[in-house]
């Protein structure tokens, strides 16, 4: 033992790392993927000892479009190894115009057990590459882009919640893949006011189901604030949309090759999008028994953090627009948004946002938070901070239809 350790003082005093001292080349042993949610993805060595990631694209349909912005895996390697990490493939192409999302990956989450996450800075080396270095803590460590939410920890909210009376879980149909879609309601369905929020259309953008679970939990509390809110509105989420790309790690598109939050301005194609037939179906038939939503959010997560508006050529955009600003003034007060909405003259032909105001008469925004900072508390996001930020929705809600009267 006191040879070893001589050796190995010997070897360290020389500037030799333990790998190089005992002949291991790669302090790397191996980067998992076999697990829930997981990327795919395949890795060699860089000349100067980086690991190269090469994320694998989604492709959209019928479409130039592709995307590749997920990543969750799993380093093994020697308690206390340096590892350089460059994230290749980040040539994206979103609506037939290329771009790189690596101006959005200043961030990524760390955990030694898979739970418990710490938002650390990656760093920019070129317009469309993005390196990380960390040191492993002991011999296993994971790596993701955001604290990853899984079909599993769905489960776990919807058990926790299935037996209370004030809450239903109604299946809506399946996925491409046979997976069940439920539509969770919160609250009495009489009602005077109803809203609707959609969750992960796209399946990186994991903000919206912390929000979802944290607005959730906050109407269940049964105080004095919780009956108040729900004296005036019921709450319907699809907290999951693609859960076939979650599953899989997928970035965009359903796993045929659509974009879930496109081709809203007409009836759904049931075959290539049944996640979406599934969810107009049930809109359909709530707005047949007369209790329509009233307001909806679309949640997703993006570089900049806003509220994307659309203004289509509808004759109720002027009555959209004023009530949109009510919501951003509320969301401002109550909660630590500062980003704002879109300019005066956004569309996005296609979207919830767009689609459900023309064809339905719904008053949608596509809420995105930032993926890399929360300009109102100066932090990097963790799934914490979009809880307690749906917490605050209850309130917002509350307030709103107190201004507006649907």
């Amino acid at each position: 033992m006191k040879i070893f350790r001589w050796w190995l003082g010997l070897a360290a005093a020389l500037g030799v790392t333990w790998a190089a001292a005992t002949g291991a080349t790669n302090e790397l042993e191996f980067i998992d993927t076999s697990f829930e949610n997981a990327s795919p993805l395949w890795y060699d060595r860089a000349a100067d000892g980086a690991l190269n990631l090469h994320l694998l694209y989604d492709h959209e349909r019928n479409s130039p479009n592709r995307a590749a912005g997920h990543f969750h895996f799993l380093l093994h390697a020697q308690p206390g190894a340096q590892l350089t990490l460059e994230f290749l493939n980040l040539d994206n192409v979103w609506n037939g115009r290329p771009g790189s999302v690596a101006k959005e990956l200043k961030a990524v989450v760390l955990s030694e057990n898979g739970r418990d996450w710490q938002a650390v800075p990656t760093e920019s080396v070129a317009t469309n590459r993005v390196r990380l270095t960390v040191t492993m803590p002991g011999p296993r460590l994971y790596v993701a882009r955001l604290e990853p939410y899984r079909l599993s920890d769905l489960d776990k909210l919807l058990a926790s919640i299935r037996d209370n009376p004030a809450v239903a879980i109604t299946p809506i149909g399946k996925t491409v893949q046979g997976r069940t879609l439920e539509i969770i309601r919160v609250g009495d369905e009489r009602a005077p006011y109803r809203v609707f929020i959609r969750a992960r259309a796209h399946p990186w953008e994991t903000a919206g189901n912390w929000v979802v679970q944290g607005l959730i939990q906050r109407l269940l509390k049964g105080d004095a604030g919780a009956q108040k809110f729900l004296q005036r509105y019921c709450l319907y989420v699809l907290p999951l949309a693609n859960k076939d790309g979650v599953a899989r790690g997928g970035t965009r598109f359903n796993v045929l090759g659509k974009d879930l939050n496109r081709n809203w301005d007409k009836p759904a194609d049931a075959a290539l999008a049944p996640e979406n037939a599934a969810l107009e179906k049930w809109l359909e038939q709530l707005s047949a028994a007369g209790r329509r939503p009233h307001l909806a959010l679309e949640l997703h997560n993006d570089g900049s953090g806003q509220l994307h508006i659309s203004r289509p050529p509808s004759p109720e955009l002027g009555r959209h627009l004023e009530r949109m600003a009510t919501l951003e003034k509320l969301l401002r007060q109550h909660t630590w948004f500062t980003e704002g909405s879109t300019k005066a003259t956004f569309r996005n032909p296609g979207s919830m946002g767009e689609g459900w105001l023309e064809r339905y008469g719904v008053d949608v925004a596509v809420h995105e938070f930032n993926c890399h900072w929360i300009a109102g508390l100066k932090e990097r996001p963790t799934g914490r901070h979009w809880q307690d930020y749906g917490e605050k929705l209850a309130t917002v809600f509350h307030e709103y239809f107190d201004l507006v009267k649907p």
